[in-house]
Protein backbone atom coordinates (compact mmCIF):
# COMPACT_ATOMS: atom_id res chain seq x y z
CA UNK A 1 0.00 0.00 0.00
CA UNK A 2 0.99 3.65 -0.51
CA UNK A 3 1.76 5.73 2.47
CA UNK A 4 -1.20 8.13 2.03
CA UNK A 5 -4.52 7.84 0.78
CA UNK A 6 -5.34 8.61 -2.37
CA UNK A 7 -8.53 9.13 -4.77
CA UNK A 8 -8.00 6.08 -6.07
CA UNK A 9 -8.71 4.90 -2.66
CA UNK A 10 -12.37 5.31 -3.09
CA UNK A 11 -12.87 4.43 -6.27
CA UNK A 12 -14.49 0.98 -5.22
CA UNK A 13 -11.63 -0.98 -6.97
CA UNK A 14 -8.30 -2.47 -6.79
CA UNK A 15 -7.32 -0.28 -4.28
CA UNK A 16 -9.93 0.55 -2.49
CA UNK A 17 -10.56 -3.30 -1.62
CA UNK A 18 -6.77 -3.12 -0.53
CA UNK A 19 -7.81 -0.07 2.09
CA UNK A 20 -10.71 -2.41 3.47
CA UNK A 21 -8.55 -5.24 3.96
CA UNK A 22 -5.38 -4.12 5.52
CA UNK A 23 -6.57 -1.41 7.59
CA UNK A 24 -9.98 -1.53 8.33
CA UNK A 25 -10.48 -5.45 8.53
CA UNK A 26 -7.00 -5.76 10.02
CA UNK A 27 -8.66 -3.91 13.55
CA UNK A 28 -12.54 -4.75 12.47
CA UNK A 29 -12.70 -8.13 11.32
CA UNK A 30 -15.33 -10.75 12.69
CA UNK A 31 -17.69 -13.62 10.96
CA UNK A 32 -20.56 -11.07 10.35
CA UNK A 33 -17.89 -7.96 8.59
CA UNK A 34 -15.71 -10.77 6.64
CA UNK A 35 -18.53 -12.31 4.51
CA UNK A 36 -18.08 -8.31 2.41
CA UNK A 37 -21.86 -8.44 1.74
CA UNK A 38 -23.77 -4.87 0.61
CA UNK A 39 -25.64 -5.42 4.40
CA UNK A 40 -24.84 -7.22 7.31
CA UNK A 41 -27.00 -9.95 8.24
CA UNK A 42 -27.88 -9.63 12.06
CA UNK A 43 -30.06 -10.80 15.23
CA UNK A 44 -30.05 -14.50 14.17
CA UNK A 45 -30.38 -13.99 10.21
CA UNK A 46 -33.86 -12.07 10.66
CA UNK A 47 -32.62 -7.77 10.20
CA UNK A 48 -29.87 -6.20 7.19
CA UNK A 49 -28.07 -3.66 8.69
CA UNK A 50 -26.52 -0.90 6.19
CA UNK A 51 -24.27 2.19 6.70
CA UNK A 52 -22.88 4.34 3.79
CA UNK A 53 -21.81 8.14 3.30
CA UNK A 54 -22.69 10.51 0.29
CA UNK A 55 -20.38 13.41 -0.86
CA UNK A 56 -21.60 13.40 -4.78
CA UNK A 57 -20.36 16.32 -6.96
CA UNK A 58 -22.40 17.86 -8.27
CA UNK A 59 -24.88 17.70 -5.59
CA UNK A 60 -27.88 17.57 -8.16
CA UNK A 61 -27.69 16.15 -11.23
CA UNK A 62 -29.84 14.82 -14.44
CA UNK A 63 -31.85 12.13 -12.78
CA UNK A 64 -31.42 12.88 -9.09
CA UNK A 65 -29.51 14.64 -6.46
CA UNK A 66 -27.39 14.00 -3.39
CA UNK A 67 -30.85 13.49 -1.05
CA UNK A 68 -32.65 10.54 -3.79
CA UNK A 69 -29.24 8.89 -4.07
CA UNK A 70 -28.80 9.03 0.06
CA UNK A 71 -31.98 6.82 0.94
CA UNK A 72 -31.17 5.14 -2.38
CA UNK A 73 -28.06 4.03 -1.87
CA UNK A 74 -28.80 2.44 1.68
CA UNK A 75 -32.26 1.08 0.75
CA UNK A 76 -30.34 -0.76 -2.28
CA UNK A 77 -28.05 -2.11 -0.23
CA UNK A 78 -30.38 -3.39 2.57
CA UNK A 79 -32.71 -4.93 -0.96
CA UNK A 80 -29.79 -6.77 -2.10
CA UNK A 81 -30.07 -9.23 1.09
CA UNK A 82 -33.50 -9.58 0.11
CA UNK A 83 -34.78 -7.62 3.06
CA UNK A 84 -37.16 -5.03 2.76
CA UNK A 85 -36.11 -1.22 4.19
CA UNK A 86 -37.58 -0.41 7.53
CA UNK A 87 -36.11 2.21 8.90
CA UNK A 88 -33.50 4.54 8.79
CA UNK A 89 -31.05 6.95 10.01
CA UNK A 90 -29.85 10.46 8.27
CA UNK A 91 -26.71 12.30 9.34
CA UNK A 92 -25.63 15.49 7.78
CA UNK A 93 -22.49 18.08 7.42
CA UNK A 94 -23.29 21.38 6.14
CA UNK A 95 -21.13 23.76 5.06
CA UNK A 96 -21.86 26.95 6.67
CA UNK A 97 -23.69 29.41 3.86
CA UNK A 98 -25.31 26.70 2.50
CA UNK A 99 -29.08 27.38 1.14
CA UNK A 100 -32.07 26.77 2.90
CA UNK A 101 -34.08 26.35 -0.31
CA UNK A 102 -31.53 23.83 -1.62
CA UNK A 103 -31.28 21.84 1.39
CA UNK A 104 -35.78 21.86 1.44
CA UNK A 105 -35.42 20.14 -1.79
CA UNK A 106 -32.47 17.46 -1.16
CA UNK A 107 -35.21 16.71 1.80
CA UNK A 108 -38.51 15.99 -0.08
CA UNK A 109 -36.10 14.30 -2.60
CA UNK A 110 -35.44 11.97 0.37
CA UNK A 111 -38.85 11.61 1.20
CA UNK A 112 -40.23 10.26 -2.03
CA UNK A 113 -37.97 7.68 -1.85
CA UNK A 114 -38.62 6.82 1.90
CA UNK A 115 -42.18 6.63 0.75
CA UNK A 116 -41.48 4.45 -2.36
CA UNK A 117 -39.62 2.02 -0.41
CA UNK A 118 -41.81 1.86 2.79
CA UNK A 119 -39.06 3.17 5.44
CA UNK A 120 -38.93 6.06 7.35
CA UNK A 121 -36.22 8.12 9.44
CA UNK A 122 -35.99 7.38 13.19
CA UNK A 123 -32.92 9.28 14.13
CA UNK A 124 -30.32 11.55 12.96
CA UNK A 125 -27.58 14.34 13.50
CA UNK A 126 -26.69 17.59 12.10
CA UNK A 127 -23.58 19.48 12.11
CA UNK A 128 -22.73 22.75 10.47
CA UNK A 129 -18.79 23.43 10.02
CA UNK A 130 -17.15 26.52 8.46
CA UNK A 131 -16.98 27.38 4.96
CA UNK A 132 -14.86 25.49 3.24
CA UNK A 133 -14.37 22.56 5.80
CA UNK A 134 -16.88 20.81 3.67
CA UNK A 135 -18.44 21.18 0.30
CA UNK A 136 -21.57 22.22 0.43
CA UNK A 137 -23.02 19.53 2.23
CA UNK A 138 -22.76 15.13 3.25
CA UNK A 139 -24.83 12.72 3.74
CA UNK A 140 -25.05 9.87 6.37
CA UNK A 141 -27.31 6.93 6.28
CA UNK A 142 -27.95 3.81 8.35
CA UNK A 143 -30.48 1.49 7.77
CA UNK A 144 -32.48 -2.27 8.83
CA UNK A 145 -34.50 -3.87 7.10
CA UNK A 146 -36.32 -7.10 7.71
CA UNK A 147 -34.94 -10.43 5.95
CA UNK A 148 -37.27 -11.35 3.00
CA UNK A 149 -35.78 -14.36 1.32
CA UNK A 150 -32.87 -15.99 3.90
CA UNK A 151 -29.40 -17.15 2.28
CA UNK A 152 -28.77 -14.87 -0.51
CA UNK A 153 -25.01 -14.18 0.02
CA UNK A 154 -22.40 -13.39 -3.04
CA UNK A 155 -20.20 -16.37 -1.02
CA UNK A 156 -23.16 -18.53 -2.00
CA UNK A 157 -22.66 -18.41 -6.13
CA UNK A 158 -21.92 -21.95 -7.69
CA UNK A 159 -21.71 -23.42 -11.39
CA UNK A 160 -25.20 -23.62 -11.08
CA UNK A 161 -25.78 -20.25 -11.68
CA UNK A 162 -26.49 -18.42 -14.50
CA UNK A 163 -25.65 -14.31 -14.38
CA UNK A 164 -27.90 -11.37 -15.17
CA UNK A 165 -28.10 -7.53 -14.84
CA UNK A 166 -30.94 -5.55 -14.28
CA UNK A 167 -30.49 -2.74 -16.77
CA UNK A 168 -28.28 -1.15 -19.43
CA UNK A 169 -24.82 0.36 -17.35
CA UNK A 170 -22.79 2.87 -16.79
CA UNK A 171 -25.86 5.66 -16.68
CA UNK A 172 -25.06 7.69 -13.25
CA UNK A 173 -21.20 7.79 -13.71
CA UNK A 174 -21.58 9.16 -17.15
CA UNK A 175 -24.17 11.65 -16.16
CA UNK A 176 -22.13 12.77 -12.99
CA UNK A 177 -19.00 12.73 -15.29
CA UNK A 178 -20.95 15.01 -18.03
CA UNK A 179 -22.59 17.16 -15.38
CA UNK A 180 -19.32 18.12 -13.00
CA UNK A 181 -17.55 19.10 -17.06
CA UNK A 182 -20.70 20.59 -18.11
CA UNK A 183 -20.28 18.44 -21.19
CA UNK A 184 -23.76 18.27 -23.10
CA UNK A 185 -25.28 15.70 -24.86
CA UNK A 186 -27.43 15.86 -27.87
CA UNK A 187 -29.85 13.52 -26.11
CA UNK A 188 -31.06 13.52 -22.42
CA UNK A 189 -28.82 11.17 -21.11
CA UNK A 190 -29.36 10.70 -16.84
CA UNK A 191 -28.28 8.90 -13.81
CA UNK A 192 -30.17 5.76 -13.46
CA UNK A 193 -30.53 6.61 -9.54
CA UNK A 194 -33.28 4.75 -8.05
CA UNK A 195 -35.08 2.21 -5.42
CA UNK A 196 -34.61 -1.38 -5.92
CA UNK A 197 -36.32 -3.14 -3.38
CA UNK A 198 -39.56 -2.87 -5.68
CA UNK A 199 -38.00 -4.98 -7.79
CA UNK A 200 -36.31 -7.14 -5.45
CA UNK A 201 -39.67 -7.59 -3.51
CA UNK A 202 -41.45 -8.74 -6.83
CA UNK A 203 -38.68 -11.57 -7.48
CA UNK A 204 -39.41 -13.46 -3.70
CA UNK A 205 -42.78 -12.74 -4.28
CA UNK A 206 -42.76 -14.74 -7.53
CA UNK A 207 -40.84 -17.47 -5.38
CA UNK A 208 -37.53 -16.71 -7.48
CA UNK A 209 -34.70 -18.51 -6.10
CA UNK A 210 -32.01 -15.72 -5.54
CA UNK A 211 -28.18 -17.02 -4.84
CA UNK A 212 -26.38 -13.34 -4.80
CA UNK A 213 -27.72 -9.85 -5.53
CA UNK A 214 -25.49 -6.50 -5.74
CA UNK A 215 -25.74 -3.23 -6.74
CA UNK A 216 -23.08 -1.89 -9.13
CA UNK A 217 -22.26 1.40 -7.50
CA UNK A 218 -18.73 2.50 -7.17
CA UNK A 219 -16.70 0.01 -9.90
CA UNK A 220 -19.16 -0.49 -11.92
CA UNK A 221 -20.23 -4.25 -12.80
CA UNK A 222 -16.37 -5.10 -13.01
CA UNK A 223 -15.85 -4.83 -9.79
CA UNK A 224 -19.47 -6.25 -8.63
CA UNK A 225 -18.19 -9.70 -10.87
CA UNK A 226 -14.42 -9.47 -9.74
CA UNK A 227 -15.68 -9.29 -6.05
CA UNK A 228 -18.20 -12.64 -6.44
CA UNK A 229 -15.31 -14.25 -8.42
CA UNK A 230 -13.32 -14.19 -4.96
CA UNK A 231 -15.52 -14.35 -2.13
CA UNK A 232 -17.24 -17.31 -4.36
CA UNK A 233 -13.92 -19.45 -5.58
CA UNK A 234 -15.27 -19.04 -9.30
CA UNK A 235 -15.13 -18.04 -12.13
CA UNK A 236 -17.57 -15.95 -14.32
CA UNK A 237 -17.69 -15.38 -18.06
CA UNK A 238 -19.49 -12.48 -19.42
CA UNK A 239 -20.57 -12.37 -23.04
CA UNK A 240 -19.28 -9.05 -23.73
CA UNK A 241 -22.21 -8.52 -26.59
CA UNK A 242 -25.11 -9.26 -24.37
CA UNK A 243 -24.12 -6.28 -21.54
CA UNK A 244 -26.67 -3.17 -22.86
CA UNK A 245 -25.48 -0.19 -23.19
CA UNK A 246 -27.15 3.17 -23.94
CA UNK A 247 -25.84 4.73 -27.03
CA UNK A 248 -25.33 7.82 -25.21
CA UNK A 249 -23.06 6.19 -22.33
CA UNK A 250 -20.89 4.26 -24.88
CA UNK A 251 -20.70 7.50 -27.09
CA UNK A 252 -19.43 9.22 -23.97
CA UNK A 253 -16.98 6.38 -22.89
CA UNK A 254 -15.64 6.55 -26.66
CA UNK A 255 -15.44 10.33 -26.13
CA UNK A 256 -13.66 10.37 -23.04
CA UNK A 257 -12.07 6.89 -22.99
CA UNK A 258 -13.70 5.27 -20.29
CA UNK A 259 -14.82 1.14 -19.79
CA UNK A 260 -18.47 1.33 -19.04
CA UNK A 261 -18.34 -1.93 -17.32
CA UNK A 262 -15.89 0.33 -14.64
CA UNK A 263 -18.63 3.16 -14.26
CA UNK A 264 -21.27 4.01 -11.42
CA UNK A 265 -24.47 2.59 -11.70
CA UNK A 266 -26.85 4.03 -8.58
CA UNK A 267 -29.93 2.10 -9.94
CA UNK A 268 -28.69 -1.21 -11.46
CA UNK A 269 -27.85 -4.68 -10.17
CA UNK A 270 -26.30 -7.93 -10.94
CA UNK A 271 -28.10 -11.06 -10.16
CA UNK A 272 -26.88 -14.79 -10.05
CA UNK A 273 -29.50 -17.23 -10.11
CA UNK A 274 -30.11 -21.17 -10.49
CA UNK A 275 -30.67 -21.70 -14.61
CA UNK A 276 -34.18 -22.92 -13.73
CA UNK A 277 -35.25 -19.96 -12.41
CA UNK A 278 -34.10 -17.35 -14.84
CA UNK A 279 -36.71 -17.16 -17.25
CA UNK A 280 -39.19 -16.36 -14.50
CA UNK A 281 -36.93 -13.73 -13.35
CA UNK A 282 -36.93 -12.10 -16.09
CA UNK A 283 -40.26 -11.79 -16.87
CA UNK A 284 -40.24 -10.39 -13.34
CA UNK A 285 -38.04 -7.41 -13.74
CA UNK A 286 -39.04 -6.71 -17.47
CA UNK A 287 -42.55 -5.22 -15.85
CA UNK A 288 -40.42 -2.73 -14.27
CA UNK A 289 -39.35 0.28 -16.74
CA UNK A 290 -36.14 0.13 -15.52
CA UNK A 291 -35.08 -2.98 -16.07
CA UNK A 292 -37.17 -3.86 -18.98
CA UNK A 293 -33.74 -4.58 -20.97
CA UNK A 294 -32.65 -6.90 -18.06
CA UNK A 295 -30.46 -9.73 -19.71
CA UNK A 296 -28.35 -12.88 -18.93
CA UNK A 297 -24.80 -11.63 -19.59
CA UNK A 298 -22.60 -14.48 -18.12
CA UNK A 299 -22.02 -18.10 -16.60
CA UNK A 300 -20.52 -19.24 -13.92
CA UNK A 301 -17.31 -21.81 -14.76
CA UNK A 302 -13.85 -23.36 -13.17
CA UNK A 303 -11.87 -21.99 -16.25
CA UNK A 304 -9.77 -19.18 -14.01
CA UNK A 305 -10.89 -19.47 -11.05
CA UNK A 306 -11.55 -16.02 -8.98
CA UNK A 307 -11.55 -14.72 -12.11
CA UNK A 308 -13.90 -12.83 -14.56
CA UNK A 309 -13.29 -13.49 -18.21
CA UNK A 310 -15.08 -11.26 -21.02
CA UNK A 311 -15.69 -13.35 -23.88
CA UNK A 312 -15.67 -11.03 -27.59
CA UNK A 313 -18.37 -12.17 -30.63
CA UNK A 314 -14.68 -12.15 -32.32
CA UNK A 315 -14.01 -15.76 -30.50
CA UNK A 316 -11.15 -13.45 -28.17
CA UNK A 317 -10.96 -13.86 -24.55
CA UNK A 318 -9.70 -11.40 -22.05
CA UNK A 319 -9.86 -11.03 -18.39
CA UNK A 320 -12.09 -8.42 -16.98
CA UNK A 321 -9.90 -6.53 -13.97
CA UNK A 322 -10.82 -4.54 -11.04
CA UNK A 323 -10.85 -1.08 -11.73
CA UNK A 324 -7.59 0.65 -10.82
CA UNK A 325 -6.29 4.49 -10.64
CA UNK A 326 -8.20 7.57 -9.84
CA UNK A 327 -11.10 6.75 -12.01
CA UNK A 328 -14.54 9.35 -11.24
CA UNK A 329 -13.95 10.54 -7.59
CA UNK A 330 -17.05 11.79 -6.04
CA UNK A 331 -19.07 9.95 -7.52
CA UNK A 332 -21.61 9.03 -4.85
Amino acid sequence: MTKNITLAHGNGGEENNELISKVFYKAFENDILSKSEDAAVIHNGELAFSTDSFTVSPIFFPGGDIGKLAVCGTCNDLAMMGAKPKYLTCSVIIEEGFAIRDLEKIVRSMKKELEINGAVIVSGDTKVVPKGAVDKIFINTTGIGEIRQRGISSNNITKDDLILISRDVGRHGATIFAAREGIEFSSALQSDCASLSLQVNALMEAGVKITALRDATRGGVAAVLNEWARQSNICIEVDEESIPVSEEVYGSCEMLGFEPLNLANEGTFVLALPKEHVQKALKVLHGFENSSNAVIIGKVSDAYLKKVILNSSYGTKRFLDLPTGELLPRIC
